[in-house]
């Protein structure tokens, strides 16, 4: 088997519009025509099969996060995710101690009052959009308020992480306006660390300064590389992630109907919209030794990118893949990663999207969807909307 090249009709640039607009077919091409695929022009290659990149996310020995996990580079700062063992290891133990499943669970009658408090603004009306005036806040606040950031600060926290992940068609370089949206969240945190040192509170960012095992503690710059970490992951992924639910469901009434009838299944509802279309398509990783795939060798330091998203729709793997089914028996989706580096916030994410959609529908009910009034953001790994209007009753 030989790889696709940029001179080859399949060409994949997961940040241009064609692709960044609807990437499942282009995936399927992959799947079929080059499950090994090599991008000479923007240098990096491609595993898009479920079980390739699966085994690629456990193999941390053969595809290294250390090098960055997009086709950016690296940040300076000393995230976790850009570690592998031993030093992901240490920081994962340190950081875990204060991102409990407990202090997670405990979380749940916070966000159900910030939920009831964003959708009020909906009252007396029949339209709004969903994204804008809803799913753009809810994930921020829930973070702001666990780091302890005053809450007028919570909107310009937002404005900078859509800056940072924004990129212009073809091009997988930060802007300039994300550059210094970096460089001001950088500077608001790193003062928030010395207050919370000075006067630590009841919430996680005291905790994460003063957090120790064994005798170890989180350097001032980890602690900021965290924040950074939950900003832009935690919040711009889970506000997609809500969007996309809510889009799949109108799309899907027969499905959206089992929820209303039993909103008990929107966990499970979450999961496959996880899998259907999840708001991670993508995570990077860097090659340590030669490796061999279906007969094509990618050489070592050679950039690699996982599709989460294609292998989520792999029919080697699912049952009718491209069908929306909330009640999917598998549910193994690779959306939140797998191995050493699975996401630390997934849990925090499911809950917050499982109590927006209860939410959604219970004051919604059989909402409709202005199909000409959506917008997606453009990045080349997450993928959402950042305008969805609906209407309702």
């Amino acid at each position: 088997m030989t790889t696709a090249t940029h001179t080859d009709p399949l060409v994949f640039n997961p940040y241009a519009h064609e692709v960044h607009d609807d990437p499942f077919p282009f995936y399927r091409r992959l799947r079929d025509e080059a499950p090994v695929y090599h991008n000479e022009e923007l240098g990096f290659w491609a595993l898009s099969r479920y079980d390739d990149v699966l085994d690629a996310l456990h193999d941390y020995d053969t595809y290294c996060s250390r090098h960055g996990i997009t086709l950016e580079p690296r940040s300076p700062l000393p995230m976790m995710i850009t570690m592998d063992p031993p030093e992901h290891t240490a920081m994962r133990r340190l950081i875990s101690r204060t991102f409990t499943p407990r202090r997670i669970a405990d979380l749940e009658p916070s966000i159900r009052a910030l939920s009831a408090r964003y959708l009020s603004a909906f009252d007396g009306r029949t339209s709004g959009d969903i994204i804008a005036e809803y799913s753009a806040r809810l994930p921020m606040d829930v973070i702001s308020t666990m780091l302890g950031v005053p809450e007028p600060d919570q909107d310009m926290l937002r404005g900078w992480s859509d800056a940072m992940i924004h990129r212009e068609e073809g091009s997988p370089d930060v802007t300039a306006d994300g550059i210094d949206a970096a460089i001001q969240l950088f500077e608001y945190f790193s003062a928030i660390v010395v207050e919370k040192q000075a006067r630590p509170l009841d919430d996680l960012l005291s905790a994460l300064v003063t957090a120790e095992v064994d005798g170890e503690r989180l350097t001032d710059k980890d602690v900021v590389a965290f924040c950074f970490l939950l900003v832009i992951a935690g919040n711009e992924t889970t506000t997609k992630l809500i969007g996309n639910a809510t889009y799949w469901l109108w799309r899907n009434p027969d499905q959206r109907q089992l929820l209303l009838d039993d909103p008990s299944l929107c966990a499970d509802a979450v999961e496959e919209v996880l899998r259907y279309e999840g708001s991670t398509q993508l995570m990077a990783r860097t090659t340590t030794r030669d490796v061999t795939r279906h007969g094509v060798t990618i050489p070592a330091d050679e950039k690699v990118l996982l599709l989460l998203g294609s292998g989520n729709r792999d029919e080697r793997f699912w049952d009718r893949p491209d069908e929306f089914d909330i009640r999917r028996e598998k549910k193994l989706h690779l959306s939140f990663g797998h191995g050493v580096h699975v996401c630390l916030g997934a849990a925090l994410a499911r809950l917050e999207t499982r109590i927006a959609l209860e939410d959604i529908l219970d004051r919604f009910g059989a909402y409709d969807v202005d199909a000409d009034g959506i917008s997606r953001i453009h990045s080349g790994n997450v993928r959402g909307y950042d305008h969805l209007p609906i209407s309702w009753g």
